[in-house]
C-alpha cells in the first residue's frame, strides 16, 4: 500500500502527522504544496479538487483521502496500530485526545497563516502586531496546557513514558511558540517534554527545517 501526504514545511499539522508517519516507521512519499508560492499553492484548482477546504495535510492511503490532521493522526492510528500511540484504556485515550485538542483546536486555529493574513488585510496589521497576536493566544493556551499536563498524569512523555499522539500535537505548537518569541520560561513542563521528543529521531526527522521543501533544508 502506498501513502502519500501533501505537505509544506512549515505547516502545523502537516508536522504533526510527519511526527506520527515517522513514530510507526511508514515511508510515504511528499508532495510538496507550498502555501505562499504563487498566490499560495493550496488554492489552486488541483489542490482543491483534492482538499475541498484548501488545507494542508491531505493523505493519500492507497486512493483513500483523508483530511484534517488529527483525523490523519486517529486514522493512521487505528490502521496502523504498532507501535501504539494512544493509551489501551479509555480514560487514558480520552486523557490523549484532551491533550490533542487544546493544541490543534484552542491554540494553532487564531494563530494559522489564513489568520494572519486576515487581520493584516481586514484591520492593518503590521508584522509586530501579528507576531504579538500570536505570542498571545500561544501563551494563554500554553498556561492552561502546562496545568493539563503537570497533574499527574504526564511522565518522560505528555502521557506517560512512551510518546503517544499528544506529542505529535504539542511538539508542532512549540516550534510555533519559539518562532514567535513566547517566554517559555513558565512551562517546565513543556519544555521537559519537548526536549524528551527532540532527542527522538521520528522527531528530528519530521521537523520543518529537515524538509526538502525548506528554504535551507537539513
Amino acid at each position: 500500500m502506498s501513502l502519500v501526504l501533501y505537505t509544506y514545511w512549515r505547516s502545523s499539522a502537516a508536522y504533526r502527522v510527519r511526527i506520527v508517519l515517522n513514530l510507526k516507521g511508514l515511508v510515504y512519499e511528499a508532495r510538496l504544496v507550498h502555501l505562499v508560492n504563487e498566490g499560495g499553492q493550496h488554492l489552486k484548482a488541483d489542490y482543491r479538487a483534492l482538499s475541498p477546504q484548501a488545507q494542508l495535510p491531505t493523505l493519500v492511503d492507497d486512493g483513500r483521502i483523508v483530511r484534517q490532521s488529527m483525523a490523519i493522526m486517529e486514522y493512521l492510528e487505528e490502521t496502523r496500530p504498532e507501535p501504539a500511540l494512544m493509551p489501551a484504556d479509555p480514560a487514558g485515550r480520552a486523557k490523549v485526545r484532551e491533550l490533542m485538542q487544546a493544541v490543534a483546536t484552542d491554540i494553532h486555529p487564531v494563530g494559522n497563516l489564513r489568520v494572519l493574513k486576515a487581520i493584516e488585510a481586514d484591520f492593518g496589521a503590521d508584522q509586530a502586531v501579528k507576531e504579538a497576536w500570536s505570542r498571545r493566544w500561544i501563551a494563554l493556551g500554553f498556561d492552561g496546557l502546562e496545568k493539563l499536563l503537570a497533574d499527574g498524569t504526564a511522565g518522560r512523555f505528555s502521557y506517560g513514558d512512551t510518546p503517544s499522539l499528544a506529542d505529535a500535537c504539542l511538539v508542532p505548537q512549540y516550534y510555533n511558540a519559539v518562532r514567535w518569541g513566547v517566554d517559555l520560561a513558565p512551562y517546565p513542563t513543556i519544555r521537559r517534554v519537548v526536549e524528551a521528543c527532540q532527542a527522538l529521531d521520528a522527531f528530528r526527522r519530521a521537523a520543518p527545517e529537515a524538509q526538502p521543501d525548506a528554504p535551507n533544508p537539513l
